[in-house]
């Protein structure tokens, strides 16, 4: 079993459901991305281009996006406090994922993710 998947199965409830169903999401939505454990967590790649991370922190879950400097739409669901580059969402349990929602993200990062992280 790789790293990224260990520390995701690894995860207490409800974390564990919350990564497994992220990753789902960002594997069926976003074909080219592969999946590594860099900096102690599991981070998503298309190439050699980080797309996004998964952290499960305190009591939630953290998916950070790079390449967020660049989006005109869906700032309003995304954190950014004390943050230059990353953006992020956050989710204490299952019900709080709407898919829809992060998908149309997922796919507005990825038009990006050639850019440069900063405008």
């Amino acid at each position: 079993m790789k790293p990224a998947e260990a520390h995701i199965l690894n995860q207490k409830e409800p974390f564990r459901s919350i990564l497994l169903h992220l990753q789902i999401l960002i594997e069926h939505t976003l074909s080219e991305v592969h999946l590594e454990y860099k900096w102690k967590i599991p981070c998503y790649y298309i190439e050699r281009r980080p797309i996004c991370y998964l952290n499960q922190s305190k009591d939630y879950v953290d998916v950070g996006f790079w390449h967020t400097a660049h989006l005109t739409k869906y700032t309003e669901h995304l954190v950014c406090a004390n943050r230059k580059v990353v953006k992020s969402m956050r989710y204490k349990s299952l019900d709080d994922i709407n898919d829809a929602l992060f998908i149309k993200i997922l796919k507005a990062v990825e038009k990006h993710k050639n850019t440069s992280f900063l405008k």
